[in-house]
């Protein structure tokens, strides 16, 4: 692999704007070249980055011998096909969350990377945050655990034109859209990466129709049952909340104060019993030193797995991606969501 990893990115949107801010941080990063479905939106990006090359077809860049991976920062609908484009012509791929609609186009994407024996690992900034890590370092401390609690709850300009009766691709169902793929994701695929998958879930939707008919979530909870342990996760696109996602163990407490970035972090060991006399357990601050942007922790990641020739990341494993989105479809069949994509 050259020194530096060749990058063709597909999809012009904000969210290729966001992680690039944080991919050239990384001095081993380099854009090579820009795919949209718009000859027009894919050369007016390349200008603004410098790039010179633009493409309206994936296999068309994925063929590129100057491209080296390729990043997917478009709708989640099409996520599976993209990145099966890609690495049928051997590329790595970086697909942004959700790795794609349902867990049966996972399955095809995770068959696609072992067939061509390359690099697949899905975007998920969460759980590759140095806080988020150093809090897995303090697990052993408060183990067992007997609870995960998270939220992330952020109100949405765009939910108030679904109110209006626009449908924006992040309400979308034909888009793989919804609130829970948006953002409910961020509460679940850190409880799976420690825990790994329930052994049950009651999920509890709120969902609005869309002008088709169909439905689409805006908000919603979900719990968990682990062996020994439950687990409970909220999340909206309707209102705020300043919750904080909490690890609850026997011996102790660990609080992050976001789950999606973790810029505090805190541990809490458990102090003799008071009955509620005493004084409060002492709260340790265990934050770490943030990278320059919240985004380059997961190029970082993906560019030492390609330079060491790994073909999945041990952090965001393809098995995590299949179980969340598993977990995923299961609140959706739950509450009555349903994707075109379900039906192929």
């Amino acid at each position: 692999m050259a020194n530096k990893i060749r990058f063709g990115f597909v999809g012009t949107g904000r969210i290729s704007d966001w992680v690039l801010k944080g991919a050239f941080l990384d001095p081993r990063f380099s854009l090579e070249a820009i795919c949209s479905r718009s000859k027009e939106r894919a050369e007016a990006f390349a200008a603004k980055y410098g790039v010179k090359k633009t493409f309206t077809d994936v296999e068309e860049m994925a063929s590129d011998p100057d491209v080296d991976a390729v990043y997917i920062g478009t709708p989640n609908a099409t996520h599976k096909d993209i990145a099966i484009k890609a690495m049928n012509k051997g590329k790595a791929v970086l697909c942004e969350k959700p790795m794609a609609s349902n867990a049966a186009e996972v399955r095809e994407m995770i068959a696609a990377a072992k067939a061509n024996d390359v690099l697949l690992m899905e975007a998920m900034i969460s759980t590759l945050n140095p806080n988020f890590k150093e809090a897995v370092r303090y697990m052993d401390e408060i183990s067992p655990v007997r609870h995960w609690s998270s939220s992330f709850c952020q109100y949405s300009a765009r939910y108030e034109k679904l109110l209006g009766g626009e449908v924006t691709s992040v309400f979308d169902p034909a888009m793989a859209g919804g609130a829970i793929m948006d953002i409910g994701i961020y509460t679940i695929y850190p409880m799976v990466r420690l825990f790994g998958k329930p052994d049950s879930l009651c999920a509890s939707l709120r969902t609005l129709p869309v002008p088709d008919g169909s439905l689409i979530d805006v908000s919603g909870s979900i719990q968990f049952s682990y062996p020994g342990m439950h687990a409970s996760v909220i999340y909206s696109k309707t209102d705020d909340s300043f919750l904080p996602t909490e690890i609850a163990g026997e011996k102790g407490n660990i609080l992050l104060d976001q789950i999606h970035i973790t810029r505090k972090a805190e541990y809490i060991p458990h102090s003799a019993p008071t009955s509620g006399r005493g004084l409060p357990p002492e709260r340790q601050d265990i934050t770490c030193s943030m990278d320059g942007d919240e985004y380059q922790c997961e190029f970082r990641e993906f560019i030492d797995l390609l330079t060491y020739s790994k073909k999945e990341s041990a952090v965001n494993s393809l098995q995590t991606s299949l179980t969340v989105m598993e977990i995923i479809d299961e609140a959706r069949r739950q509450n009555g969501i349903t994707f075109p994509s379900d039906k192929i």
